[in-house]
């Protein structure tokens, strides 16, 4: 047993009684519910007590006029499709009235084929609202789903800027239960290596962004606190800090955040040894398309031998994390200080 589709809801607004006739009993014989009434405020009146699938609206009546009544038609949220009928063929009432919001329009006959015309512009209009409504309610479904799955993203996010930072105040402490060397080096180093880490989630769940990272904000930030951390061996005076406004990945941030937090640290150690103080500079810059240059340097007593001091863990890790953004980092001593020098590349309309 098969169930018969519902027969589309007409409301026809027009004065001629006659026609109306005509058109309501063709209409019905083609599959349409017809209901008719013969002027704008009463079909205005049953357009809001009744749904309907579709409108009919005569242009020439007494009254409110049919360019009046599509006006109060078009003001009311989600109305039906409206198509225009009018007995003219003047171009300007077609083009008026799709202007004021009309679908379609048609012009009265009364000949053959007239109806069967009529029947199919009324299929296509509540067909393509149909369709309308399908991709609105479809793309409500979309702008939810995203607002939702950025809400559980920064949730993420936060969770894990938290337990980093947990981390890092566990190495911290451990660190300070250490006796002065290497190892307690290793762990404030390892600290501060997930610090960096740390800070790009934080921005992460504080940004209306969450696929890019703001490159200027978050190495800032990162720069001030490895400032903080490291004025206890009083050797860095200053730390200054030059960034244009830049977005990159988050997968880039963290890389730069880390280099930059290797650097700074090492600079600090072994830049200025004894009671040398001095400054560390970091600045990046876009000089060419598709490229950025950071440069980190200080005046302190350089590389020495051309090899940077410690284990030489943190220098593998830097060039490993720039390998892994298809970059270049280059460490070379000056007449006074040292330099490290990273070519990235960077989408600047992406990223």
């Amino acid at each position: 047993m098969t169930t018969e589709a519902p027969r589309p809801r007409l409301l026809y607004i027009d004065d001629d009684e006659g026609f109306a006739r005509l058109l309501s009993r063709n209409l019905d014989r083609l599959g349409f519910s017809v209901t008719h009434f013969a002027n704008g405020k009463a079909g205005l009146e049953a357009l809001a007590e009744h749904d309907f699938d579709i409108i009919a609206l005569d242009h020439y009546m007494p009254g409110m006029s049919g360019e009046e009544t599509l006006a109060h038609i078009v003001e009311q949220r989600d109305h039906p499709p409206v198509v225009y009928l009018t007995a003219s063929d003047e171009c300007l009432v077609a083009v008026t009235a799709l202007k004021a919001g009309a679908t379609d329009y048609v012009i009265k006959d009364v000949g053959a084929g007239f109806y069967e015309l009529l029947a199919a512009i009324l299929s296509q209009a509540i067909e393509g609202d149909r369709l309308k409504r399908a991709e609105k309610d479809a793309q409500a479904e979309v702008a939810l789903a995203r607002e939702r799955a950025e809400l559980l993203l920064k949730e993420v996010n936060h969770r894990v800027a938290n337990s980093l930072t947990l981390v890092v105040s566990m190495a911290h402490l451990q660190a300070g239960s250490l006796p002065h060397g290497d190892a307690r080096d290793a762990m404030e180093d390892f600290a501060n290596r997930v610090y960096a880490i740390a800070q790009v989630h934080k921005r992460l769940y504080t940004s209306q962004d969450i696929r890019t990272v703001s490159l200027e904000t978050y190495l800032a930030e990162l720069v001030r606190d490895l400032h903080r951390s490291v004025t206890s061996q009083k050797a860095l005076t200053r730390i200054t800090f030059e960034c244009p406004p830049l977005a990159v990945s988050i997968d880039k941030a963290i890389s730069l955040g880390v280099i930059v937090s290797e650097l700074i640290t090492n600079a600090s150690k072994y830049a200025y040894p004894g009671d040398l103080k001095g400054e560390v500079r970091v600045r990046i810059a876009c000089d060419s398309p598709g490229e950025a240059m950071m440069v980190v340097d200080d005046d302190g007593v350089g590389l020495g031998d051309g090899v940077p001091g410690g284990t030489r863990l943190g220098t593998q890790v830097m060039e490993a994390l720039a390998t892994g953004l298809n970059g270049r980092l280059e460490l070379i001593g000056k007449d006074r200080g040292a330099q490290a020098t990273l070519h990235f590349p960077v989408d600047l309309e992406t990223e």
